[in-house]
């Protein structure tokens, strides 16, 4: 999961959490989360003031649950939406962004397993018509693990404000492959690592070529209806969310020219596909976090694969390797957590776990700058009260 450095998490606690004013009425300053995973008597008052005070500046709402044999506790703060201040509905949906990735990885494994798809196949032997010579050595591996070399598609806009102009237009994966491939790669395949969404859609495609069927429909089959998910669902690029939801929130320049709060509830997704498009609750997540964790979702070596590193470095970092097939792993408070951070506008959320399951964490925090370059305050405090530091 994406965290901070040792000091930013550290500072991030001691000062509250977010820069700025509240967006409610005053409240009293809560007490920061403590340095180590919270257990047992004390996870409920360490989870609590993870996530009490909402609506501030970073975040409008939070739903929390964690599980497992060390504890657990579920949660919610905030409000609904600004406008009416109701609370936050803990039972509610939110976009899950990138912790999609988890569940395509988990359907691709599965046709791995049905040998319909081959690991150290090249992706251009299922989709000879859309990967170009160029990058014929990726292999699906590559792919999921980020070591592809294959850049980001072009989208219009630079800043927020034009992205949000452009909320609504709809893109097709192919489209989205065609732009990536036509450009040099970035390195070698295997090579380096850089997190991209790109390489998620290319598999959902192969998904659909070896199925003859949709990603959708493939994912709803093998993952979503046999683990019972039924709050869990892949709009398919649709803009609005079905079924309650807390709204979203976007920090940015509004028409009368000051910088305050949109709405972004509604906001096209098909820009992510099967990188990024999930609709979810958190107690969808944490059944599924159960089940991968336990094998009952991909067993044995493929199992293994989401938790093996490449021995490769990061591209723009030098640092090694975070990301596994679908999976992404950092200590914290002095063990292996694995799991996958997402983002989409107006919602930051996270599943995570111990490798034996002891401990899961699954969140959805409204956040105000859900795609900022640093991690939301919020989600900082969750997941340190849950787990501790980084070590």
């Amino acid at each position: 999961m994406r965290t901070s450095t040792r000091t930013l998490l550290a500072a991030a606690l001691v000062l509250g959490v977010a820069a700025g004013p509240a967006l409610g009425p005053a409240v009293a300053a809560q007490p920061a989360a403590t340095a180590r995973p919270a257990r047992d008597a004390d996870l409920a008052k360490t989870m609590a003031a993870a996530i009490a005070g909402l609506p501030r500046a970073d975040a409008t709402a939070a739903l929390v649950r964690v599980g497992g044999t060390a504890g657990t506790w579920r949660g919610s703060s905030g409000v609904r939406d600004l406008e009416s201040g109701a609370p936050a509905d803990p039972a509610a949906r939110f976009r899950a962004g990138s912790v999609t990735k988890v569940f395509t990885a988990a359907t691709v494994l599965r046709l791995v397993a049905e040998r319909r798809i081959g690991l150290d196949r090249p992706a251009r032997a299922y989709l000879p018509d859309l990967i170009p010579a160029r990058y014929g050595g990726v292999t699906v591996r590559q792919l999921l693990n980020h070591t592809h070399g294959i850049p980001a598609p072009d989208f219009p806009g630079e800043t927020v404000e034009e992205w949000y102009e452009h909320r609504f237009d709809v893109h097709t994966p192919e489209e989205l492959v065609r732009s990536a491939t036509a450009k040099p790669r970035e390195f070698r395949p295997g090579t380096r690592q850089h997190y991209l969404n790109i390489g998620y859609t290319i598999a959902g495609l192969i998904v659909e070529r070896v199925t003859g069927d949709s990603y959708e429909r493939q994912v709803e089959r093998r993952i979503l209806r046999p683990l019972g998910l039924e709050d869990t669902y892949l709009p398919g690029g649709a803009a609005g969310i079905t079924g309650p939801y807390n709204h979203g929130y976007q920090t940015m320049r509004l028409g009368d020219g000051t910088t305050g709060l949109r709405d972004v509830s509604v906001w096209g997704t098909s820009d992510a596909w099967a990188a990024g498009d999930l609709v979810s609750t958190t107690a969808d997540p944490e059944r599924f976090t159960r089940a991968l964790f336990a094998g009952r979702v991909v067993r044995g070596p493929l199992l293994e694969e989401m938790f093996t590193l490449p021995e490769v470095t990061d591209l723009k970092t030098g640092a090694p390797a975070a990301y596994s097939v679908g999976l992404s792993m950092k200590r914290l408070g002095g063990r292996e957590v694995w799991g996958k951070t997402g983002g989409r506008w107006g919602y930051n959320a996270a599943i995570g776990s111990t490798r034996d399951g002891s401990r899961t964490l699954v969140y959805s925090v409204n956040s105000t700058d859900a795609k900022g370059q640093d991690t939301n305050p919020t989600a900082l405090r969750v997941m340190v009260a849950a787990y501790g530091l980084p070590d």
